[in-house]
């Protein structure tokens, strides 16, 4: 890649997860396209989006771990059940009726919008979390089906995580996109680098560029999303899910 190429990545980096931080996830929706724009084919695209996304995960770690205390038993859930999720999205992505799924994730990622839209007090107060083992099999178990569509389809579905985090275990805005940040930009996000590292390759002279635009867009924005409250959070959360909405329903039109 040209120097130019290196700072537009950069760039474009940075953009992506500094908002994916700050509304808790769609990172995709910006870096993954513009990788392919750039020349990677798709599922190369997809592997080094994957392991450039851990970045975010380490950058908005370090800033969210100063004010918030992570609820193990959460955490334990989140990643027993998220991650074989993501490895088996990642195994069957091939199989996948592309155009298919971008429409039915689209339409689900829109109406995540619309719902936060409608209610109005959504995710605005920390709920007890409620941490019997039914409840968190239940959670877990739609956390796992969420992870597949991480391994396989990517774009916006750290957003699913935080919405369903708010919906079942109680979080305000704030706390669940702090759970997303760091437990699905480490864990998640690494299975699914592993996975399609594995089996395919990664584009590594890519990856400098796009390591520190995810590091400081990580960081930069769970710092803004700590210092604006939920409010913030929540009206960036809405524009985000439609915009990604709309996005992908057009693009499998």
């Amino acid at each position: 890649m040209s120097l130019l190429d290196q700072v537009l990545l950069f760039l474009v980096s940075w953009l992506a997860n500094l908002f994916s931080a700050f509304a808790g996830g769609g990172a995709g929706l910006i870096q993954l396209p513009a990788l392919i724009f750039l020349g990677l084919p798709f599922c190369i695209a997809l592997a080094t989006h994957k392991l450039a996304s851990i970045f975010l995960g380490i950058g908005a770690t370090v800033r969210n771990l100063k004010s918030h205390k992570l609820h193990p038993r959460l955490v334990l859930t989140m990643i027993c059940f998220g991650v074989p999720g993501v490895v088996v999205g990642a195994n069957i992505i091939l199989n996948i009726p592309e155009k298919s799924a971008e429409l039915a994730l689209g339409m689900l990622t829109l109406g995540l919008g619309l719902y936060s839209v409608f209610k109005k007090d959504f995710g605005q107060e920390f709920r007890q979390i409620d941490a019997s083992l039914t409840h968190l099999m239940i959670g877990g178990s739609v956390l796992f089906g969420i992870g597949i569509l991480n391994g396989s389809l990517t774009s916006g579905t750290g957003l699913f995580v935080t919405i369903w985090l708010i919906r079942w275990f109680g979080l305000d805005y704030k706390t669940a996109v702090a759970y997303t940040l760091v437990l699905v930009g480490l864990f998640w996000n690494g299975s699914g680098a592993l996975t399609l590292g594995l089996l395919g390759q990664i584009a590594w002279d890519w990856l400098p560029a796009l390591i520190l635009g995810s590091l400081l867009g990580g960081y930069m924005g769970a710092h803004f999303a700590i210092v604006k409250g939920n409010k913030w959070i929540k009206r960036s959360f809405e524009i985000i899910t439609m915009v990604i909405g709309v996005k992908l329903i057009s693009g499998s039109l």
